[in-house]
């Protein structure tokens, strides 16, 4: 008797997107990104691909805001979490394993992103759709393809990397 084959497990409706990999923003970059988006305690920062957290704790810590971060691996959410505490900011960031690409975006005032460009372009009808008019979207190296920015930064970061910055205000 011949054993029933199993079938191949669904990973495209499994798992969610992974919308780019792990590369951390360096600590100055995020300063400048926090700072372009004028963040300030009265602020919910939505970090898209939230890696170590960094982002988050970093407006919890120096603005006070509150914030989500969301990441596609456990790994980083796990590890968002412990900088939190460690950082003594645990109470003002929440973490979360979701896709970015499903995250209700209507209580953000600031949204982060550093991902890569498909993935950015991606996100753009989630944001216009949900952001409510004054959310500051900020992006580390990838512009929103036919968004006109509101405004953008070049710069040499603490490392001599040449960066850019991009800011939208939602209408």
């Amino acid at each position: 008797m011949a054993k029933e084959a199993k079938p191949e497990p669904d990973y495209v409706n499994t798992f969610p997107d992974i919308l780019a990999p792990y590369l951390p923003t360096p600590p100055d970059v995020v300063e400048r990104m926090l700072e372009l988006a004028n963040t300030g305690g009265d602020d919910f920062v939505v970090d898209l691909g939230c890696g170590d957290g960094r982002v988050l704790i970093t407006a919890a810590s120096k603005y006070g805001a509150r914030g989500l971060g969301v990441d596609v691996e456990p790994y980083w959410v796990a590890e968002s979490e412990a900088n939190a505490k460690k950082a003594d900011v645990a109470h003002l960031t929440t973490f979360r394993f979701q896709d970015a690409a499903t995250v209700d975006l209507g209580e953000a005032t600031v949204i982060t992103l550093y991902l890569v460009q498909w993935s950015t372009d991606r996100l753009k009808t989630r944001i216009q759709s949900q952001a409510k008019p004054g959310t500051r979207i900020v992006s580390h190296s990838f512009p929103m393809t036919d968004w006109v920015p509101t405004k953008s930064e070049a710069f040499i970061d603490s490392t001599g990397t040449q960066r850019k910055i991009y800011l939208w205000v939602m209408d």
